[in-house]
């Protein structure tokens, strides 16, 4: 039995995990709008006569909340508030198989790059005249754009090369033109995402190509700020970093994920470095870009991680005060290296390691965040909530990092820039008045 209050050729796209997917669903509603749909993302009414869920498979949490969607739209179907449902993405890609079998009522299952067949199948066409237009769900003031796809590292404990495939750089062309059509909408900030953006370039200019990118794209008029995510420590490009600095729209930021402090289980996780050139390359880096933020992120829990080998880890932390930090705990994913060792740390242990690594961070982000009271600073601001309006500095990317937060009687402009003059700090949050 329908519901009456479907709308016809409504599509919901639900979107699950990273911001790489994020950037899919993007062009999901881009192509769909193109061919008259009526779409919304993750609207809160089920009034849609189409949901396409966009799932994440990376890690047990996000399997499960993934599934977890996919039923709660089964049920929905079921109870005649949805026609169609239909699921994309990384869960999607990996497991759609065993996935169909258990939840029959998804009406059908695609990979991670099957946008044409899953267009075709909601009877729409494919325009390549679309082709790098992206019609936001972030704030039009900023973008991710994603570089890359895939992943051609052989890191033991990820399952990315199964569900997303080789590394397969983008052209400068459709990059650049993307930002100038990005620009021309009100895009201020541009967040450069791949698995690895160090790898840029190679498949396609046979070269690490990330500083003739950046160089291109600082070019595009009404680009303020543009973002480094997801840089690999070995072979790092470290001409990214002239670029960086001669370059004023290219934030002082780093996002470089380096999994562990220990050499002995770098190895195990086949990282292809050491500790010792890993903190080589972090000072390094902050001489030749002197006021960089770092933000890394750690997994702790490891086949074969002993206490000894953790407290190796809290060491590295508590030596090279990363400005932004996050822990998680390991995963243990079939059909990878480390899934051939035995998962050998109980799962209380690893939640007591991350904690420890995140209380020891929230002391150095504190320390770090004092030590900006009474400083100006150039800030984007994202949205109002409750009685403030707030921003981010360059320090900071949406979501994961600081924020600063300024009283909601000041004049701030959202999307806009303001000088903001830090009066007082938390572990992760500033204060200030708006100066100019």
């Amino acid at each position: 039995m329908k519901t009456k209050g479907i709308v016809k050729n409504k599509v919901n796209i639900v979107t699950l995990g990273c911001s790489k997917n994020l950037v899919d669903s993007e062009v999901l509603y881009t192509q769909l709008k193109g061919n008259g749909f009526d779409v919304d993302h993750e609207s809160k009414k089920d009034n849609s006569q189409i949901v396409v869920i966009n799932t994440c498979g990376f890690i047990d949490n996000a399997k499960e909340e993934s599934i977890n969607t996919i039923l709660r739209y089964a049920d929905a179907k079921s109870a005649g508030m949805v026609d169609k449902v239909y699921v994309t993405g990384c869960l999607s890609h990996r497991y759609k198989d065993e996935l169909s079998v258990e939840i029959p009522t998804v009406d059908a299952w695609f990979g991670t790059n099957e946008l044409p067949r899953l267009l075709k199948t909601l009877k729409a066409d494919y325009k390549h005249e679309l082709v790098g237009e992206r019609l936001l769900t972030t704030p039009t003031h900023y973008a991710y754009q994603k570089i890359a796809e895939g992943c051609d590292r052989p890191c033991s404990f990820c399952a990315i090369p199964l569900m997303r495939g080789g590394h397969v750089s983008r052209s400068i062309e459709d990059l650049v033109k993307e930002a100038k059509s990005l620009a021309k909408r009100g895009t201020k900030e541009l967040i450069l995402i791949a698995q690895d953006l160090t790898y840029y370039g190679l498949d396609i200019y046979k070269k690490r190509n990330l500083s003739e990118l950046l160089a291109h794209l600082s070019d595009v008029e009404g680009i303020d700020w543009i973002r480094l995510q997801y840089a690999y420590p070995a072979g790092f490009p470290m001409d990214i970093l002239d670029v960086m600095n001669e370059r004023s729209n290219i934030c002082k930021y780093l996002d470089m994920p380096l999994q562990t402090g220990s050499t002995e289980i770098l190895k195990s996780m086949r990282r292809g470095i050491t500790r010792e050139k890993t903190e080589t390359l972090i000072d390094s880096i902050r001489e030749k870009v002197p006021g960089i933020t770092l933000r890394t992120t750690l997994i702790v829990g490891h086949p074969g991680e002993t206490e000894a080998l953790f407290d190796e880890t809290y060491d590295f932390v508590e030596k090279m005060r990363f400005d932004r930090l996050g822990a998680f705990q390991y995963s243990h994913e079939d059909n990878t290296h480390s899934y051939t060792m035995p998962d050998d740390i109980p799962a209380e242990i690893k939640q007591e390691r991350a904690d420890a690594i995140m209380e020891l961070q929230q002391g150095i982000s504190y320390e770090l965040n004092q030590q900006k009271i009474g400083q100006t600073f150039k800030v984007l601001f994202d949205r109002k909530e409750g009685g403030h309006f707030i921003g981010r500095t360059e320090s900071d990317s949406p979501e994961v990092d600081n924020e600063v937060l300024v009283p909601a009687t000041q004049y701030v402009r959202l999307g806009d820039f303001a000088n903001v003059k830090i009066n007082n700090a938390e572990e992760f949050d500033l204060y200030g008045d708006v100066i100019s």
